[in-house]
């Protein structure tokens, strides 16, 4: 009996040891599995990148209206462009309905070239196209080329920008909305050698798609990708470019352009050229994690990003409308966006409409930065906000018009 006793003693214990084991592995293995799900399906929340997919596509036909671009003859560019421009865009419909596709003009009406931009800006568009025809008065020449945003590197290219640019003489107030760029002045266009596009990388792999399609599908001459100064482009927050489909001052091209076996193996020649950037740019991303720098784990991320939360609970006014001239001895932080040789005014328009900003110069450089925060947190937030435009934007900390290491001022403060 005794030993029957201890037999169910020992049984007892040994189940409830195994219970206690049981419980212990499945609490484990639902945090692993809750943490995964937060950290793969919730990525957005801890600030790190998950598959980035496109999910919306702005098609913009050059000019338009009263614009009529290049023309010879019967053929306008205004309308070349745009029946390629609608055919592209029910391409990339048919082949994938969840992309949302926007047209800065679907008809014959005349859009500035501000609001071009601002559609795809404001529709947080993930590729700006723009399509235009191009004419010369050198008869002989033809091609395809395709642009990104950039300094010009030859006068050829200027010459294209210059164009292209001319029509903001059509609008009202040009001289103040684009504080008096000149198209036709080669001075107005020395701003672009300040330019610093951090989409320029995925323009220039679209571009080149988009010539190599040009060139192997549509058999067309290949002028190649180059780099000019496009207002429309300039104003743009994501890879954009600007593509020139033939000249229609070339008789040749001219004919081929207004023809339907033109502007069908054109408009399929882009779309096979956004295919393969679909999935080039879909494939990398899905194996890139952003991690911040000053967090080492996710668990530390997710701490980071569960306080910022709160702080903006707490805080109804946002971080950049908090300019703060300093802290103890002179110390704030800032959000550093971009550094060059040259100086460039700080006007909004120069910095994709950023009202906050100010330059620091020292020697033979120039920083330029956003807002000025007696916090650390609110300068972190700060950096948030802005690094859609600014992805290469970080927290810095300045004393006497100088940066000291962000660890020193925190000891200070």
């Amino acid at each position: 009996m005794q030993n029957n006793f201890n037999i169910s003693i020992f049984t007892t214990e040994t189940l409830n040891m195994m219970k206690k084991i049981i419980n212990s592995v499945a609490i484990v293995f639902a945090f692993i599995f809750i943490f995964l799900t937060f950290a793969w399906g919730k990525s957005d929340f801890l600030g790190i990148n998950s598959e980035k997919r496109i999910g919306v596509v702005v098609i913009d036909p050059g000019h338009g209206g009263k614009d009529f671009g290049t023309t010879m003859g019967n053929t306008h560019e205004k309308d070349v462009v745009l029946d390629i421009s609608l055919r592209l865009g029910e391409l990339i419909k048919k082949n994938y309905p969840e992309i949302k596709i926007i047209y800065t003009r679907s008809k014959d009406i005349f859009i500035p070239l501000f609001e071009r931009a601002n559609i795809a800006n404001k529709n947080k568009a993930d590729l700006f196209i723009s399509i235009h025809a191009n004419g010369t008065e050198n008869k002989g020449v033809q091609g395809t080329e395709t642009f990104v945003l950039g300094q010009h590197r030859n006068i050829e290219n200027l010459e294209v920008a210059k164009k292209e640019n001319s029509v903001i003489l059509l609008e009202d107030n040009y001289n103040t909305r684009y504080e008096g760029f000149d198209p036709n002045s080669s001075e107005s266009y020395i701003m672009f050698e300040l330019v610093q596009d951090e989409y320029l990388e995925q323009s220039v792999m679209f571009a080149s798609e988009i010539q190599q399609q040009f060139r192997q599908y549509a058999k067309r001459a290949d002028r190649s990708v180059k780099q000019a100064g496009f207002l429309v482009l300039r104003q743009t927050t994501m890879p954009s470019v600007l593509i020139e489909v033939g000249f229609i001052s070339h008789s040749g091209e001219r004919s081929y352009l207004a023809s339907e076996k033109g502007k069908s193996t054109l408009s399929l020649a882009i779309f096979n050229a956004f295919k393969d950037y679909k999935q080039k740019t879909e494939e990398t991303s899905s194996f890139t994690v952003n991690v911040n720098s000053e967090s080492s784990t996710i668990e530390e991320l997710a701490i980071k990003k569960i306080s910022e939360q709160k702080h903006v609970q707490k805080n109804t006014t946002s971080a950049s409308e908090k300019v703060i001239k300093a802290g103890p001895e002179g110390i704030y932080f800032s959000v550093q966006i971009a550094a060059s040789t040259k100086k460039i005014d700080t006007s909004p328009y120069n910095f994709k409409g950023e009202k906050n900003i100010y330059r620091i110069e020292s020697k033979n450089i120039n920083r330029y930065f956003s807002g000025k925060f007696v916090n650390y947190n609110d300068a972190v937030l700060e950096k948030k906000r802005i690094e859609r435009k600014y992805p290469e934007s970080f927290v810095v900390a300045i004393q006497n018009n100088e940066l000291i290491s962000v660890k020193k001022a925190l000891g200070k403060m």
